[in-house]
């Protein structure tokens, strides 16, 4: 199962970007507003937890390179140099 991540107003836009949806598209898998998307994204409120859940859910279904901050699995990338590379500022789903 998922591990449990803070859904940044950045990785829930990330992630719709990611899929190709538009906020209310978005909103109609999820079940809720488009309303509602716009406030996470904008950091106005957050996904309630069952919410973050599915969020994890479908960020695997479909690829989404997303990790659950302190999760004490996680894998540190280091670049060509052997530098650490920056977590998700910066980041950009289209390589």
């Amino acid at each position: 199962m998922a591990n449990e991540v803070e859904w940044t107003p950045e990785k829930i836009k990330a992630l719709r970007e990611h899929m190709g949806l538009t906020q209310r598209a978005l909103a109609k898998e999820l079940g809720t507003r488009q309303q509602t998307i716009s406030e996470w994204e904008t950091g106005m409120y957050s996904p309630r937890r069952s919410t973050a859940k599915y969020l994890a859910l479908i960020a695997e279904r479909v690829g989404f390179p997303y990790q659950a901050e302190g999760a004490e699995d996680r894998v540190e990338e280091k670049e060509p140099d052997g530098s650490e590379s920056q977590d998700l500022e910066g980041f950009s789903i289209f390589t």
